[in-house]
């Protein structure tokens, strides 16, 4: 009786320690929300459907982002034939996009925006939306007014 009771007790506390640390890998493994950094959908502005997957990562006090996955068409080979910088008929996927963006205040700025399908480079400003489930990423031209808006999803 004795035996029983402890092997059912041992069991359960097995159980509940194999929850614990399943609890406690999902919960460090959770996007911080606060930053944008992670795996982000990025969504076309003019047709609202998703077009790539871009990883924002922290690299010597910036942000940074590159281009993981393109659901165009033929993507896997594509270059960047367009660019005019040292990114210059580099594969698409893997590209870094986005450089040296800087926190300030609640808005990343500071840096710029590669569009790889015309090589043209622009200023950038990042601004986490609805909880750190979306970032607005805006590119433009000299002053923020001149430009463009993309909202991206986060994807983890």
């Amino acid at each position: 009786m004795m035996i029983k009771l402890f092997t059912r007790s041992f069991g359960n506390l097995i159980a509940l320690s194999v929850v614990a640390v399943m609890l406690t890998l999902r919960i460090a493994g959770a996007a911080d929300l606060s930053s944008p950094v992670g795996l982000w959908t990025t969504i076309d502005d003019s047709t609202g459907k998703p077009r790539g997957v871009v990883r924002i990562y922290q690299q010597d006090g910036k942000l940074f982002g590159k281009l993981e996955k393109s659901f165009k068409p033929g993507a896997e080979t594509r270059r960047c034939t367009k660019c005019t910088d040292e990114r210059k008929d580099n594969p698409v996927i893997g590209l870094v996009i986005i450089r040296n963006m800087v926190l300030s205040g609640d808005i990343y700025t500071g840096g710029d925006i590669l569009d790889p399908d015309n090589g043209s480079v622009y200023r950038c400003r990042l601004t986490l939306e609805e909880g750190g489930r979306k970032l607005r990423v805006r590119g433009y031209i000299g002053i923020s007014l001149l430009g463009r808006t993309q909202v991206w999803e986060r994807s983890e």
